[in-house]
């Protein structure tokens, strides 16, 4: 892993295990259940990574040999808020970590011309304001639907944030920290740019439609 511009909110990961994947994934070839497949196994990589700051506490546990103090997830739980469509892909892998954590969901579409973010949706739990909050979207383009989920998110008291996307890039980190630079943004690869239609170059492609196998 290594910071984005010395950012050390901003971190990305460098496991070839992650590049593999990503590889497989860009290909126009690879199927939708493999690609499917692929951002859940790489939401779960990069999962097992982001959430090595959960705060812990001591039980008490009987062992088949004896009675010890063992740290378990201590808190509110976990909350993972998918951006619709395409963050769904990668709450499976999460949840694989954390089973017990909640879900919300935030949906947003963009505006084919001025690629704006719309909200059409947003249904989020409880006491957000206690819970750490990891928002999911495979792909960081412009930056917009980060940035307006974020808002969302944090006008319903959420505090603790964490921002797992797949490939992004350089132009949607930025704007994204720019807009909050106290959330963690974790990016499993940045790309060269945005093209003039604001896709991901030389990115995968819609990831919604290759998720999901529509058009």
């Amino acid at each position: 892993m290594y910071y984005y511009k010395d950012n050390p909110n901003i971190i990305v990961f460098d496991h070839p295990l992650l590049k593999h994947k990503i590889t497989l994934m860009r290909d126009e070839n690879t199927g939708t259940n493999e690609f499917r497949k692929m951002v859940e196994e790489i939401a779960m990589l990069m999962g097992y990574e982001a959430l090595n700051d959960l705060p812990t506490e001591n039980v008490t546990v009987k062992t088949p040999i004896e009675t010890c103090e063992s740290p378990v997830i201590s808190g509110k739980k976990l909350v993972v808020v998918p951006i619709l469509r395409a963050g769904l892909g990668m709450v499976e892998g999460i949840l694989h970590l954390v089973p017990s954590a909640k879900v919300g969901h935030i949906g947003l579409y963009r505006d084919p011309e001025t690629h704006q973010p719309h909200e059409y949706y947003c249904k989020l739990p409880s006491s957000l304001e206690e819970r750490l909050i990891v928002v999911t979207d495979p792909m960081l383009a412009t930056g917009g639907s980060g940035t307006a989920a974020v808002d969302f998110i944090k006008q319903h008291g959420g505090k603790h944030i964490k921002f797992l996307s797949i490939i992004a890039a350089p132009e949607g980190i930025e704007a994204l920290a720019k807009a909050h630079p106290d959330i963690q943004i974790y990016v499993a690869q940045v790309d060269r740019e945005l093209n003039k239609d604001a896709y991901i170059c030389p990115g995968l492609g819609d990831a919604g439609d290759r998720i999901f196998g529509t058009k």
